[in-house]
């Protein structure tokens, strides 16, 4: 609980009243409300119920608030991705970074997401999840992959986690208060 009691100190520290609202899409079973749980309790559970719709988490310590919007990844509720992605603070995108048999489909996805024009130049986090899996991408072969170097009409940051040993979560954490940080 540490680093997660510094990261909140640091938060009330930088913002007076801020909140942060977040849109965490991806395919089913790339560990979007297991990513979700860490951040909100330091938490990890192996056995996960499927997102069904979405979901949305308050975090509130002190002076700030961080709304996350969890949204199922399901081919039936993909095309709600874009209505919960405007106008928030950053989009995080999470894919299995050991499912190599879908990282073509989540390129797709998260391309034709953005082509929206009302996502234009929404800031974007893509976190290849799972790398504590042997078969698990590196970072640069996820960037490629996902085609994120052809991304240029906003921030894009990419960065590989793991939510089972919270691997890099305080460097997401620290990616997306830089980013709020720019938009108060």
């Amino acid at each position: 609980m540490g680093i997660w009691e510094s990261f909140l100190n640091w938060l009330r520290s930088l913002f007076f009243k801020q909140e942060m609202e977040l849109s965490l899409i991806g395919l089913q079973n790339a560990g979007k409300t297991s990513l979700v749980n860490v951040i909100t309790t330091g938490g990890y559970t192996e056995d996960m119920i499927p997102t069904v719709g979405f979901n949305m988490r308050k975090v509130s310590k002190g002076n700030v608030t961080i709304k996350l919007w969890d949204l199922g990844g399901q081919p039936r509720f993909r095309s709600m991705w874009e209505r919960y992605c405007r106008g928030v603070s950053a989009i995080v995108y999470v894919v299995d970074a050991a499912d190599r048999d879908n990282i073509l489909i989540s390129k797709n996805e998260l391309h034709d997401l953005l082509s929206k024009p009302s996502l234009d130049g929404i800031p974007l986090l893509v976190l290849g999840n799972k790398i504590d899996k042997p078969e698990a991408v590196s970072k640069n072969e996820l960037t490629s992959l996902m085609g994120l170097t052809n991304l240029s009409d906003r921030e894009v940051a990419c960065y590989n986690i793991s939510c089972k040993n919270s691997t890099n979560i305080d460097v997401v954490i620290d990616w997306l208060v830089k980013h709020s940080k720019s938009k108060s």
